[in-house]
């Protein structure tokens, strides 16, 4: 047998190889957003929400995925400015704007297990006692394996 008769041979044996590896592989791309869903009377923290400075946010959602949850991030930062990007519809009471003098700031990922499609998450996050009063944002951001992410935020007050 000839070089090229080899050559063409092996092409030839190559092309259902790959052709059968292709079909075995997942051809579908994950498209959709995961979800973040509240869990009933459990739920929190709701917009409008007050926690004592020195007192604690028990957080509860559930997170779910078409196909497979990545991690999650929580996050706390003040409003004093009035800025805004909540998700959630109405307005809470807002005190004047104000300059931060000991604002409180939070900043944490959390591992999801992996293989999960479904994931109620609940965690104690400590509100430190001298951080200043006021508006505060909790922010929610909820990311699937392939990226896809989705954002919560609803619009919390640290009372005295």
């Amino acid at each position: 047998m000839t070089k090229k008769n080899t050559t063409m041979k092996t092409k030839y044996m190559l092309i259902p190889l790959l052709c059968a590896l292709s079909a075995c592989s997942s051809t579908e791309t994950d498209t959709s957003v995961p979800e973040i869903v509240p869990v009933g009377e459990t739920t929190a923290p709701l917009n409008c929400q007050e926690y004592p400075r020195g007192g604690a946010i028990f957080f509860d959602y559930l997170f779910k995925d078409d196909t497979e949850l990545g991690a999650y991030n929580i996050e706390i930062h003040n409003t004093f400015d009035h800025h805004t990007h909540s998700t959630e519809a109405g307005e809470c009471r807002q005190d004047p704007a104000k300059e931060p003098v000991n604002p409180w700031i939070f900043n944490k990922d959390y591992p999801i297990p992996t293989g999960s499609t479904s994931f109620e998450a609940k965690q104690t996050i400590p509100v430190p006692a001298d951080v200043d009063p006021g508006e505060y944002h909790f922010m929610i951001r909820l990311t699937d394996r392939s990226g896809w992410q989705q954002l919560k935020s609803v619009s919390i007050r640290v009372s005295e």
